[in-house]
């Protein structure tokens, strides 16, 4: 039996800046984009992993959720404490001077971390932290 990653979820709040984001800024590619307005459901991906996606989905669209945690949901994504994503790359220079030429908002530049990689960070439009580490 094999198990693998297919897909992951971060919430989005406004689907034409997130896609933007993930499209133009990370380049990934848009795999699928459903519904309508603020309820579209897209997903987008890294070219090299085909088998790999992350859904940007609205969150208030889960019909589990109460009003309460809507209310706790978005003031977390307005935060940026919700929902993050690691990603790597073996250049992490030229990825951050890349992403920042999109006007994204910038957490950390390229620095070396004393857990032993050297990473940057960004924040995506809806607030989830994006962690790019360097491959060595």
């Amino acid at each position: 039996m094999t198990l693998t990653i297919h897909t992951t979820v971060l919430p989005h709040d406004d689907p034409e800046t997130s896609l933007s984001f993930y499209r133009d800024a990370l380049e990934f590619e848009v795999r699928t984009d459903v519904g309508q307005g603020r309820m579209r459901w897209i997903t987008v991906g890294p070219k090299e992993q085909p088998d790999v996606s992350l859904l940007l989905a609205p969150p208030a669209a889960d019909p589990g959720v109460t009003e309460d945690e809507r209310t706790t949901i978005t003031e977390m994504m307005a935060k940026g404490t919700y929902g993050w994503l690691l990603l790597a790359t073996d250049d992490l220079d030229a990825t951050f001077e890349r992403i920042q030429a999109h006007n994204v908002e910038v957490i950390q530049e390229p620095a070396e971390q004393p857990y032993g990689s050297r990473d940057c960070a960004f924040r995506d439009p809806a607030g989830n932290q994006i962690r790019i580490q360097e491959t060595r």
